[in-house]
């Protein structure tokens, strides 16, 4: 149908853009949901190898299902139980001692030696010492960042909460959810169709499975060598250790520059503390990268580096977190598909 009158065309492109701006704003505001259905979504597919591993030794679906939620929900909840108060008693003790603290960073051989080396281009221990000041002038509002925190983490645990119970609903109806999928494709394409899907799930799953394993890994090992040399609050440390080696690529060095950082901080005229800590991700880093991570990945996804490295950058710009989490599966299952589908189809023509 040709629309030659040119108000009705301007009338349906208005209408057009409207839609549009709906739509967009829609999205914006499911936002949250969509995070958490991603996540859920995401967990559910890390689940189902090890769902899968147990129904291959005979065991029925559903108890394999149960089988495997008990075991991580029990897990979960003993690393709570455990990390949780360790942490809260170190946090107090770190907040009984603020002012100490300041006080004794503003009197540190450290900034006399900063202040040796670099003081005839500024006074560094004045900028110090008017950094201790606005801490202790403005603790009021710390006090006030700090609820908002806290808020925020209350809001984080109830998210958490809400994925956990989608995750439970998509494991258990993650076959039939395959299954009506592929009912979608036409019968000609859908043996492919399944075939290249279970492909890329499997995949997704071993990754998360992979990433995790590692996450434990570097936060077992810190909670065990930060206790071991004395460091300051080693449990608090080793679970920034476990979330930030969460994320690929990034994640370990990121967490590790933030430990070394705080030991810094904490303990700063010890200084065998935090170069110790320094030293040891030095050498964990090269561990992880060159023994841990190719005997626990090699399974999950096999990407070039120059794709993991733009992948996690624009997963993490878009998603944040979660974007830099699933941004190396999406990019394999992106390869996979190129190699069994389009370049197949381009050596037909």
């Amino acid at each position: 149908m040709k629309i030659q009158n040119p108000f009705r065309l301007g009338l349906l492109a208005g209408l057009g853009v409207l839609v549009a701006l709906l739509i967009g704003s829609a999205l914006g505001s499911l936002t949250t949901i969509l995070t958490y259905v991603g996540a859920a979504l995401f967990l559910a597919l890390g689940i189902d190898p090890l769902v899968t591993m147990l129904e291959r030794r005979r065991v029925p679906r559903p108890a394999a299902i149960l089988t495997v939620l008990i075991v991580i929900l029990g897990s979960f909840a003993g690393i709570i139980f455990a990390i949780v108060p360790a942490i809260a008693d170190q946090v107090g003790e770190l907040t009984s001692r603020w002012d100490a603290l300041v006080e004794s960073l503003a009197d540190s051989s450290l900034i006399n030696d900063i202040d040796r080396q670099f003081g005839t281009f500024f006074d560094v221990q004045a900028a110090v010492d008017q950094g201790a000041t606005w801490l202790q002038n403005n603790a009021g509002l710390i006090g006030n960042g700090v609820l908002q925190a806290g808020i925020s983490v209350v809001n984080g645990l109830f998210g958490a909460v809400i994925v956990i119970i989608l995750m439970l609903y998509f494991v258990a109806s993650l076959g039939s959810m395959k299954r009506g999928l592929y009912q979608l494709v036409p019968a000609s394409k859908r043996a492919r169709f399944a075939d290249i899907t279970e492909q890329i799930t499997t995949s997704i799953g071993r990754f998360v499975v992979g990433q995790v394993t590692l996450a434990v890994c570097n936060g077992v090992l810190s909670f065990i060598f930060l206790s071991a040399i004395g460091a300051q609050l080693p449990a608090v440390f080793a679970f920034i250790a476990f979330l930030f080696s969460l994320v690929p690529l990034v994640g370990t060095i990121t967490g590790s520059v933030i430990i070394v950082l705080g030991q810094l901080l904490l303990l700063p005229e010890s200084q065998s503390t935090w170069i110790a800590t320094a030293v040891y991700y030095l050498v964990y880093m090269q561990v992880e990268a060159y023994l841990l991570s190719p005997n626990i990945m090699n399974r999950a996804v096999k990407v070039p580096g120059v794709i993991v490295v733009v992948a996690a950058l624009t997963g993490g710009t878009l998603l944040g977190i979660l974007g830099a989490l699933i941004a190396i599966p999406v990019a394999a299952a992106i390869l996979l598909i190129i190699k069994q589908v389009f370049i197949p189809r381009q050596n037909e023509r």
